[in-house]
C-alpha cells in the first residue's frame, strides 16, 4: 500500500470547506479568539469523518470479500480508468467563468450578519452552552455540505480497505489520515495563538482567497482524484511501457 498516496489524498481533503475554510474563517474573528472553540470544531469534524470512515470500512470490506479478485480484472481497471478520466473532465467543466464570477460575488458580500454570528460563537464574549451547540451543528452541516465532494476520502477508504493491514491497523491508518487532514488548520490555529500580529495578514488573505476560489478548489480536488484513479489504472493495466 502506498502511504504517499494516502498522504496526498489527506492533504487534498485538508483544503475542503470544513477542514480549512471554516476554521480560517473562525480564526479571523476580531479580537481575542476562543481557540478552544476552534479546536472543538476541528475535533467534531475529525470525529464525524472518522465515524463515517468506520461505517464505510464495514460496507467496503463486505463488498470486497463478495467480489474477491474483481479489482485485479481488466474490466474493473478499465472502468476505474473511465471513471477517473470522467472526473477529470467534469472538474475542468465545473471551473468556468460564470462559476468563478458567482464565487467572487459571494466573497464580496459575505460580511455583516454572518460575521456577527461568528463573533458570538468563537469571539471573546462566547460563553454559553448554546454557542457550543451551534458550533457543533456547524461542524455537522459542513460535513453534510461536503458529501458530494468526499471523493478523496472515499478513494482513501478504498485503498485502506483493499490494501491495508486489516483491523485494527486499518483503523489506525484512518485515524492518521484524519489527523493529516486537519493538520494545516491546526498549524494556523497555533500560529494565531503564538504570533497573532504576524499571521493575521496572511490569514486574512487566505480567508478571502479560499472564499473567492472555493468552487475552483472543489473542481480541482475532483480533477486530482480523477487523475490519481486514472494513473493507477493505467499502471495496473501496464498500458505504458508495453
Amino acid at each position: 500500500m502506498s502511504l504517499s498516496t494516502l498522504i496526498v489524498l489527506a492533504l487534498i481533503d485538508s483544503m475542503s470547506f470544513g477542514t480549512l475554510l471554516i476554521p480560517v474563517w473562525l480564526l479571523m474573528t476580531p479580537g481575542r479568539v476562543r481557540v478552544g472553540r476552534v479546536l472543538l470544531f476541528l475535533l467534531a469534524v475529525t470525529a464525524i469523518y472518522f465515524l463515517i470512515g468506520l461505517a464505510l470500512f464495514a460496507g467496503a470490506t463486505a463488498l470486497i470479500d463478495a467480489a474477491n479478485g474483481l479489482q485485479a480484472s481488466g474490466a474493473f481497471l478499465i472502468g476505474q480508468f473511465v471513471v477517473g478520466l470522467a472526473l477529470f473532465v467534469i472538474s475542468i467543466r465545473m471551473d468556468n467563468k460564470s462559476a468563478r464570477a458567482r464565487a467572487a460575488e459571494r466573497a464580496a458580500t459575505g460580511e455583516g450578519r454572518i460575521s456577527r454570528w461568528r463573533a458570538k460563537v468563537v469571539g471573546e464574549g462566547a460563553s454559553s452552552a448554546r454557542s457550543i451547540v451551534t458550533l457543533l451543528a456547524l461542524a455537522v452541516t459542513a460535513i453534510l455540505a461536503e458529501i458530494a465532494t468526499m471523493i478523496p476520502y472515499l478513494a482513501a477508504i478504498g485503498i485502506i480497505t483493499a490494501q491495508g493491514p486489516g483491523w485494527p491497523g486499518s483503523t489506525a491508518l484512518l485515524a492518521g489520515y484524519c489527523f493529516v487532514m486537519i493538520s494545516p488548520a491546526l498549524v494556523l490555529t497555533f500560529g494565531r495563538v503564538v504570533a497573532h500580529s504576524a499571521i493575521v495578514g496572511p490569514l486574512n488573505r487566505l480567508e478571502h482567497g479560499l472564499t473567492r476560489h472555493a468552487h475552483s478548489m472543489t473542481s480541482w480536488i475532483i480533477g486530482i482524484v480523477g487523475a490519481i484513479l486514472a494513473v493507477r489504472a493505467i499502471s495496473a493495466l501496464e498500458w505504458i511501457g508495453q
